[in-house]
Formats: structure tokens, C-alpha cells, sequence
């Protein structure tokens, strides 16, 4: 049997790599809608749930970086096939795990395997695809579907765990990734590898800062913002990103490019990826507990509300893909990135007495402008930094990307948190329950969120509207905050993109282009 066409190359290759991003995406809200089972079959706090739901974005956030250096040293193709690998490993770990560190460990893995196949994953698809125009429409499915695994976790992980229970979140993921390791393998382009020194300081400062932050973060909340803990988390946590950040502006090969901020297209499109991630993330991280703990739909019933987003996302984005390539990539961004602000501020506007016809205008403009958003920005990228150095700028892309869904997920839940403990604690002294009972008590949404059972079921009647109420009030403060980022990204993307100009040529003598953060003519 002879070898396929290059069309028919083209298309599995892209079918490969679409693959490879929807799961490494799906995998950072499909769990979203399993905790609260896990939490009962695992006998889990709410800590260890958090835990579940960060450790993989995380770990891909920490080790993107160092995952597009590999792949430069080592070539892409290779590091693509080993990460989804390790994807594929983590995920039957994940299935298998007895306990919530096994659990968790196998999230991590999942994450590393992300983290090693998906900078490569753009570089691929530039080299696949050389013609412009179908360059564009290829990284308008590519991003789609990237967009799509964010909203359709919760659209089918809930069936599954209320019908094949939670492991097979995982499981799902298992046949996939053996699938796409043999395909990878047959249809994807051979890069050469390029001699490149890893930035090991530079990981090692930016996983540890990172991974202190975030945990300075998500214990804020219980423990308190003063606590000695929290603030000596947090203040290292500062110092060692400081350091990083030095350290990359020394070395002649860093981990992270910084000078490609000086493009002020490029640092539009980087700060519109890390923002739609921070607002949108938290918004599909919290809705599900509204919906099945305030709300008191079933799995199933919450994810079949998100399908209206899912809809969106899937005619976003290869319109969005369309629409840069005729106008560029700043209409579709900041549209994109105002639709969502609308969205999420519209949802802030409805309690916990609305009606699912009232509020779903805003799920329809929140999936329309997330699909919006995803593949300008990957355009942008390509468009304006050399084709040696997509890789690092697919990793960056991604970093931010991640890195904006961590502490989206938890600076706005502190926000949730704060308000709804003061707004708790006010309300349960009025009905003369002790200060001390809060805290149980505000774990309340979290355990009724399967099928309204749990401690929350036996709270009398008042204490669960008082839980609720004070439940949607911090929800709706978040929503806010998230809201109000998005649309101040919006007007900053547009200033910053409005005032790029292309890149000219660098003249004889003069530096190139890869010298000044790697940029070309758009």
C-alpha cells in the first residue's frame, strides 16, 4: 500500500494534532463535574478536590516552557509522540487510583504529557500547511477544537459519572491517546532538532514560585490572608518569579522569551489569551457547583445546560479562523474578549431563583466569544515571530493560557470564598448558630452537588438558604471580577493591536529579526 496523498497527509495530520489539543484541553474541566463523587468515593476534604482540579493545569503551566525547549533540542514530532504518551499513562493512573494522592500524582503525569506534546502541536501544523490561507483555516479547527474541550468537559463527563461513574473521565482518554501515538508516528512531518542549552534555572525558579503561589492562593481562604503560612508562601512565591524573570533577561537562550513583549501586537495577543483563560475558566469551574449544589440539577441535567456554549464554540472558531485571515486577527480578539465580559457580567444578574430560559442569552454569548478569542490569537503569534522560533511562542501562548485558568480558578474562588464566608457568618449569627460551625457549613454547595445529598441534605431549612444565598452572592461577585478583566483587556488589545505596525526587514548591518523577539512581517 502506497504512502497518501499529501491532501490526505494533511488532513489525518491535522485530525492528529486536533485530537491531541482536545484532550489536553477537555482534561482541565472534565474533572470539574467528577468531584464531588470523587470527594465520596475517595473520602476527600475540599483541599484534596482542589487539588484534583489544579495539579494538572499547574504542572502544564510550570513545564510548557521547558517542554517547547525540549522539543527544539530534540525534535517536535518525537516530544509530541512522548507526551501523549505520558498523557495517555497518567490518565490510566488517574482511573486507577485508590486514593486522592494516587489521584492526584496521575494528573500530574497527564499534565507533563500536555506540557510536552502541545508547543510542538502549532510548529506542526506550520509545517503541514505552508499555504496561508489554509494555514488560517487549519488553526481555525485546530483552535476550535482546543476551545471546544474547555466547554464540552462538563457536556459529557457529567452522563459518565453519573452512569460509568468517575474513573471513566479518564479511561475515555485511554484508547484515544493509543490511537493518536501510532498515527503521530505515521503522518506527522520529521522537524530537524536545532542544538539548544535547557534553561533548568529558569524551570526550576518558575515551577517553584509558581507552585507556591498557587498554593498561597487556595489556602488564603481558609486558613486566612495573614497567616504566616499564607504570607511566606505568597512573599517567596514573588521573590522566586522575580528572580526568574532576571534570569531570563541574562541568558542568550532563555526558557522564556521576554523580548517578545516588545512586540506590542504580540504582547496584545499574550495578555488576551491569559485573560479570556482567568475569566472563563473560573466561570466553568464554579457553574457546575451552582448548578447542581444551588440549583440542585443532577450531573447529567448541568452538563446538558452547557451545550448552548458548546454550540457557539463550534461555529466560533472557524469563523473566528476566517475573519483574521481577511481582517487580521484584532476584530475577532477584542470582539471575542468583549462578548465574554458581557456574558460573564449578564450571569451576575441572575440568583438562584432563575429560570435556565432567563440567563441562557449568556451562555450562547460567553461560548460565541471564547470561540472568538482561541484562534486569533494563535494567528497573531505565527504572523510575528519567526518560523525557528513558533515553538518557544506556542509554549508561551500556552503557558499564559494555563497559567490564566490556575489563577483564574483560584483568585476568583478566593473572591467567592471571602464573600461568601462574610456573608455566611453574618447570616447563621442572626439564626444563632456558633462561629465555629461555619466553615463545615460552607462546604455545604461542594456536597450537594451530587443529587443534593450529603451533610448539605440535612442542614434545616433556613441554614441551607442562608448557605445558598450566600453562595450565589460570592459567585456573582466573581463573575464580576472576571467580567470587568475581560473588558479591560478588550480595550487594551485593541489599543495595542491598533497601533502594531509590520515589521520591515532588518537592513544589512542592523539586528535581525530574530534577535529583536524573533518577529517577521505580518
Amino acid at each position: 500500500m502506497g504512502e497518501p496523498s499529501t491532501r490526505r497527509r494533511q488532513q489525518l495530520a491535522l485530525l492528529t494534532l486536533c485530537v491531541a489539543m482536545f484532550m489536553a484541553m477537555l482534561d482541565n474541566v472534565v474533572v470539574n463535574v467528577a468531584l464531588p463523587r470523587i470527594g465520596q468515593d475517595l473520602d476527600s476534604g475540599i483541599s484534596g478536590l482542589q487539588w484534583v482540579a489544579e495539579g494538572y493545569s499547574l504542572v502544564y503551566a510550570a513545564l510548557v516552557l521547558t517542554g517547547g525547549a525540549l522539543g527544539d533540542r530534540h525534535g517536535r514530532t518525537r516530544m509530541f509522540v512522548v507526551g501523549l504518551g505520558l498523557f495517555t499513562v497518567g490518565s490510566a493512573a488517574a482511573a486507577l487510583a485508590g486514593t486522592i494522592g494516587v489521584l492526584v500524582g496521575g494528573r500530574m503525569v497527564q499534565g507533563v504529557g500536555a506540557a510536552l506534546l502541545t508547543p510542538g502541536s502549532l510548529t506542526l501544523l506550520g509545517h503541514v500547511f505552508t499555504d496561508e490561507r489554509e494555514r488560517a483555516r487549519a488553526i481555525g479547527v485546530w483552535s476550535g477544537v482546543s476551545a471546544l474541550g474547555l466547554a464540552i468537559g462538563p457536556v459529557i463527563g457529567g452522563p459518565m459519572v453519573e452512569h460509568l461513574g468517575w474513573a471513566s473521565v479518564f479511561w475515555i482518554n485511554v484508547p484515544i491517546g493509543v490511537a493518536g501515538v501510532a498515527l503521530a508516528a505515521k503522518v506527522l512531518p520529521e522537524i530537524p532538532p536545532r542544538a539548544r542549552r535547557i534553561d533548568f534555572g529558569g524551570f526550576a525558579l518558575s515551577a517553584a514560585g509558581l507552585c507556591l503561589l498557587v498554593h498561597a492562593l487556595i489556602e488564603g481562604p481558609s486558613r486566612g490572608w495573614t497567616d504566616p503560612w499564607v504570607v511566606g508562601c505568597g512573599a517567596v512565591a514573588v521573590i522566586l518569579l522575580v528572580v526568574f524573570l532576571l534570569l531570563e533577561l541574562r541568558l542568550a537562550e532563555p526558557m522564556l522569551e521576554l523580548r517578545l513583549f516588545r512586540d506590542g501586537a504580540l504582547s496584545g495577543a499574550l495578555v488576551g489569551g491569559f485573560t479570556v483563560s482567568f475569566g472563563m475558566f473560573g466561570a466553568l469551574f464554579f457553574l457546575p457547583l451552582m448548578m447542581q449544589g444551588v440549583l440542585g440539577w443532577s450531573p447529567s441535567g448541568a452538563a446538558y445546560g452547557g451545550l448552548p456554549m458548546t454550540a457557539m464554540l463550534v461555529v466560533a472558531g472557524p469563523l473566528s479562523g476566517r475573519l483574521a485571515a481577511r481582517y487580521g486577527p484584532r476584530l475577532p480578539m477584542v470582539l471575542g474578549l468583549a462578548l465574554c465580559a458581557v456574558g460573564l457580567g449578564g450571569l451576575s444578574l441572575y440568583g438562584d431563583h432563575a429560570y435556565y430560559l432567563e440567563y441562557l442569552w449568556t451562555l450562547f454569548t460567553m461560548g460565541f466569544g471564547m470561540g472568538l478569542t482561541f484562534t486569533p490569537i494563535s494567528i497573531a503569534v505565527l504572523q510575528r515571530v519567526a518560523p525557528a522560533q513558533t515553538g518557544m511562542a506556542s509554549a508561551t501562548i500556552n503557558t499564559l493560557r494555563e497559567l490564566g485558568g490556575v489563577l483564574g480558578i483560584a483568585v476568583l474562588g478566593a473572591v467567592l470564598t471571602n464573600r461568601m464566608t462574610d456573608e455566611l457568618t453574618s447570616a447563621l449569627h442572626r439564626l444563632g448558630v456558633p462561629a465555629e460551625a461555619v466553615g463545615p457549613i460552607a462546604d455545604a454547595p461542594t456536597g450537594a452537588a451530587h443529587g443534593g445529598g450529603g451533610a448539605a441534605g440535612a442542614l434545616p431549612a433556613p441554614v441551607r438558604q442562608a448557605v445558598d444565598g450566600a453562595f450565589v452572592d460570592g459567585i456573582h461577585l466573581a463573575l464580576r471580577c472576571g467580567s470587568v478583566a475581560l473588558a479591560v483587556t478588550a480595550v487594551l488589545v485593541a489599543v495595542l493591536l491598533g497601533r502594531a505596525r509590520p515589521l520591515a526587514p532588518a537592513a544589512p548591518g542592523e539586528p535581525q529579526p530574530e534577535e529583536l523577539a524573533g518577529a517577521r512581517s505580518a
